[in-house]
């Protein structure tokens, strides 16, 4: 009998690569959705992969309780993976109550429903790099202290260690995957890749001439999504749940990131990238570095797509859909 698993955040990049990712190896994919003033759900990412009709999605929201229940009830996953959240930092400032009660109360909210209805199954929590935020290490691993910069990051620390509560107090098998920057084709318009990618491909096709970004010095560690949720799926097939680094172990800044895409699609950078000092941070994180030794020697995992060509990948896609 295939395996079933629930996906909160289904629609989302980590989401749809997961879904693509079970769905090939034999599972019965749930993916929860939120929907809002519409019976649509944006299924964009799915259709991209071409699995939008074979993902059940369930109408579902991290802030109610019940309705989770419900879920869990009726799905009766074997693995719960929760990857939905308010996941972007600078809105995090604009909306600090949304995200600590998706970000951070929201897990506490799915950490129930496993519990109260099913506490067999194998649960993973989307942790983030950003809870290391003004870094206490040059290299961060699972023992490196924390120090979130961000609502964000604040609210993502407090669902890390919830689960690690979780994991010690009511025998859950929940892991977390404190996941380094992953990028892709199907990465949200406001995060910094695809804002480059994007921009880039517009300048290209003649639909802009300029790109706008705020501290392209800022360093951070950039893998492809396709590449990291291997890592979540392979987390709950350990035996005994842990929390795990994923990272390259590779800095680069948003400068030489963009380089690479200018370079890729034929233009001079210098002549289209503006600083905008409206677009910097009020608290910055200046480098993240991760080191995913533990992960490496417990499972064997590592980063195959290299940053290169997942920027050239992007430029692509971006200027694929802008010439439709």
């Amino acid at each position: 009998m295939a395996k079933r698993a629930l996906i909160t955040g289904v629609t989302g990049q980590d989401g749809a690569y997961l879904a693509e990712l079970l769905l090939k190896n034999g599972y019965e994919v749930h993916g929860l959705a939120r929907r809002s003033s519409t019976s649509d759900v944006n299924l964009s990412r799915l259709q991209w992969l071409g699995i939008e009709r074979d993902v059940q999605i369930v109408d579902g929201d991290l802030q109610d309780l019940s309705g989770l229940i419900r879920t869990m009830r009726d799905v009766k996953p074997d693995e719960v993976y929760n990857l939905a959240a308010q996941s972007f930092v600078r809105s995090s400032w604009q909306q600090p109550f949304l995200t600590g009660q998706v970000t951070g109360l929201g897990v506490t909210n799915v950490l129930e429903a496993v519990r109260l209805e099913s506490p067999s199954a194998r649960f993973y929590q989307a942790s983030s790099s950003e809870m290391y935020g003004l870094i206490q290490e040059p290299m961060q691993s699972e023992t490196t202290p924390f120090y979130p910069r961000s609502p964000y990051a604040v609210a993502k620390l407090y669902g890390h260690w919830l689960t690690v509560n979780y994991r010690e107090s009511f025998g859950l098998h929940a892991s977390s995957g404190i996941l380094f920057n992953h990028e892709s084709p199907l990465r949200g318009i406001e995060f910094v890749t695809r804002k480059v990618t994007d921009g880039v491909a517009r300048i290209k096709l003649g639909l802009a001439t300029e790109l706008r970004l705020g501290n392209i010095d800022a360093k951070r560690d950039w893998g492809h999504s396709k590449d990291y949720v291997r890592a979540m799926w392979l987390m709950l097939q350990q035996d005994v749940a842990d929390d795990y680094v994923i990272a390259t172990g590779r800095t680069t800044t948003v400068r030489d990131m963009c380089a690479i895409a200018f370079k890729h699609a034929g233009l001079d950078m210098d002549k289209h990238l503006i600083i905008d000092p409206t677009l910097f941070r009020p608290a910055e994180v200046d480098i993240l570095l991760g080191d995913s030794t533990k992960a490496r020697q417990k499972f064997g995992w590592e980063a195959k797509i290299p940053l290169e060509e997942m920027i050239v990948e992007m430029v692509e896609a971006d200027l694929k859909r802008l010439k439709k």
